[in-house]
């Protein structure tokens, strides 16, 4: 039985994205079979993996709004082995109007990834920046939730109102959902705030919060452009190799065997 993991804050860029690609990425490295579902309409994670969004006739949208079959819309990395997509397009936008008179419409994404918890040893989730209905349902399909803050001044801003919704969400849909962690990115030693944040927001999570934290990095930043994870785009990098001990660090923590 797989699990399956949102990377969640309403809050944008604090590197969501580039955790959900770079996580999903770091996962098949090691050999676990991983499936990366892109559930913003924004479509970055679509793109990051090499796949234009603007070519992309069936996504995330078709399986939630008109019940197609989740299946039939995979699409293999073409540079990573162990790695799927579920791609995302701007259509997603509307779903949440279109889907208001839907029953459980909470749990649309839930019905569509069931069937593939047990082909896959990982499923990454990258949600939409945002706290609406298609944030819900990525909650609410997931085991557990990785939360991404960045290592500035208004680190712990909005992050109340994320905790808020989760509970919501084990109290009335999810029940199961755990936290995950809560990741620390774009760090940079050499600023003292950065410091400042990493020690208050261990201080009031304490456990919470992962080892690995993700330094502020320029092959980062310029992989999504090339269509390919830091992994690919430069492995020795201080930012691919971070996602790589935050994956070892998650499957070492799911008492998954590691497979290299």
């Amino acid at each position: 039985m797989g699990k399956i993991i949102a990377v969640a804050n309403q809050k944008g860029g604090v590197g969501k994205t580039t955790t959900a690609i770079n996580l999903a990425a770091s996962l098949a490295a090691l050999e676990y079979k991983t499936l990366l579902v892109d559930a913003d309409p924004q479509a970055n994670a679509t793109s990051g993996l090499g796949f234009d969004p603007a070519t992309i006739t069936t996504s995330i949208y078709e399986c939630m709004v008109e019940d197609v079959k989740v299946e039939d819309i995979i699409l293999q990395s073409p540079n990573i082995e162990f790695l799927d997509l579920i791609p995302s397009h701007i259509d997603l936008v509307g779903a949440e109007v279109e889907m208001i008179d839907i029953p459980n419409r909470e749990e649309k994404m839930r019905e569509a990834l069931k069937p593939l918890k047990d082909k896959y040893d990982f499923i990454i989730i990258d949600c939409s920046p945002s706290l609406g209905l298609i944030t819900v349902n990525s909650l609410t399909a997931a085991d557990s939730v990785v939360i991404p803050v960045q290592c500035e001044y208004f680190a712990l801003e909005g992050l109340g109102k994320l905790l808020n919704t989760i509970k919501i969400i084990q109290s009335r849909l999810n029940t199961e959902l755990a936290i995950e962690g809560i990741l620390l990115t774009m760090y940079d030693v050499r600023l003292r705030l950065s410091n400042q944040v990493v020690d208050e927001v261990k201080t009031h999570f304490q456990q919470m919060v992962f080892d690995t934290i993700i330094p502020r990095n320029v092959k980062l930043s310029e992989s999504p452009s090339f269509g390919i994870p830091a992994l690919l785009h430069d492995a020795e990098s201080k930012g691919a190799l971070s996602y790589l001990n935050l994956a070892r660090e998650i499957a070492e923590k799911n008492s998954v065997v590691l497979a290299k």
